[in-house]
């Protein structure tokens, strides 16, 4: 009989009385699976009981939860002497990571997914001493994912995101930024800049031939605008937008390792997997190629 170690978030998009977490512990043990069950209390705790469930022998850990608490997981298990594959049963405002991966939105057909699937390698992102599963960016409206109120986010679902998203315009500011990947340099002043290993981003980017395990990211950066018209057409010209494509205020380019250095006076914060990633001037990025496994459809 083979283990799992499910790490569930109960403040995650979901209620309580909405996710059958019952059925799901029904679904997982008559497929001859034994379950520990373990409610996360605070944050950091998805974290601590990942690398705990890694190095106690658990054939399986299953996150339930949204993209923070699958971050959490991650980091957990990159931390851990020896990692074991991860099934996810996403139950988030917006789930980009399971997207890209084909994993069900529905929690009973993403559990049926876990018990029928199979261990399939991803990359996992690393940001000086942290990780993240899908994205890490800064500028504009990356604050507005870990700003919105959870119970707002439950409710409203990603709508939430777009009109905090919305409020937040007319902070739009420029910040002056050098990044270098490959032998290139780029500086400028951008608005906003993702390095990212996800079709999509909040529903809205659409990124369709990326690979989960090519050991490559994806990196978006956004100019700053001339005036509101430009601005309009950039937010525009990011629900349409296509690899590749020459744009007056995109750069886009994919590769394994990015630095990307602030240099205004003061460095702004950046975001991963949704969460508050600190503000340090520089930050070198790297693309882990294939460090975890993960449970996905055949």
């Amino acid at each position: 009989m083979k283990s799992i170690y499910l790490i569930c978030n109960l403040r995650s998009g979901m209620t309580l009385s909405a996710l059958p977490l019952t059925k799901i512990i029904d679904m997982f043990t008559g497929a001859d699976f034994e379950v520990t069950v373990h409610p996360t209390q605070c944050k950091g705790d998805g974290a601590k009981m990942a690398k705990y469930a890694c190095e106690s022998n658990f054939d399986m850990i299953v996150c339930c939860g949204g993209d923070g608490t699958l971050n959490e997981v991650i980091s957990g298990c990159m931390t851990a002497q020896k990692a074991v594959p991860i099934g996810y049963i996403p139950t988030g405002s917006t789930n980009d990571f399971a997207r890209s991966l084909n994993i069900p939105k529905n929690s009973i057909e993403a559990a049926e997914t876990i018990i029928n699937g199979s261990a399939k390698c991803c990359d996992i992102g690393m940001m000086g001493e942290q990780y993240f599963t899908y994205i890490a960016a800064f500028g504009a409206f990356t604050e507005v994912s870990y700003q919105t109120a959870q119970p707002i986010k439950n409710v409203l679902g990603h709508l939430a995101y777009l009109l905090n998203g919305m409020l937040s315009l007319h902070k739009i500011k420029a910040s002056h930024m050098r990044i270098e990947y490959d032998g290139n340099i780029i500086e400028d002043e951008f608005i906003y800049g993702m390095v990212t290993n996800s079709t999509s981003v909040a529903k809205l980017l659409s990124m369709p031939d990326m690979e989960r395990d090519d050991g490559l990211f994806e990196t978006t950066l956004i100019k700053k605008p001339k005036n509101l018209v430009d601005l309009q057409h950039i937010i525009t010209g990011l629900t349409n937008f296509q690899l590749g494509t020459e744009r007056e205020y995109f750069y886009h380019f994919r590769s394994s390792k990015i630095c990307i250095t602030c240099l205004e006076d003061n460095p702004v914060p950046w975001t991963l997997d949704g969460e508050f990633g600190g503000n340090k001037a520089v930050n070198v990025i790297k693309n882990l190629k294939k460090a975890l496994k993960f449970i996905l459809p055949l």
